[in-house]
């Protein structure tokens, strides 16, 4: 899928969208341990991204979303596997 694609798909537009505000959420919830684990992440840009969803959503830019989901999101699932690999090494068997 290219933006244009992106774009005219609006299921894939909303589901996008709503998948995000639970990765934002999910930050929120973890507050400082986000941190702890990963302190290479944009945590705040992430927690404020879901505010911008959920209240800005007439403002936001589809290549924005697009560029988040190409660039932004393979970094932040990669360091959250590392994470949970981490924690879970540590509980041990």
């Amino acid at each position: 899928m290219n933006l244009a694609a992106f774009e005219q798909d609006q299921k894939t537009y909303d589901a996008v969208e709503r998948c995000l505000e639970r990765i934002s959420e999910a930050a929120a919830k973890l507050g400082d341990l986000a941190s702890a684990l990963m302190p290479e992440q944009p945590w705040h840009k992430v927690r404020a991204l879901g505010n911008r969803l959920r209240h800005e959503y007439d403002a936001i830019r589809a290549d924005r979303l697009w560029a988040i989901v190409q660039i932004d999101l393979p970094a932040l699932c990669a360091a959250c596997e590392d994470a949970l690999r981490r924690v879970r090494e540590a509980k041990g068997p």
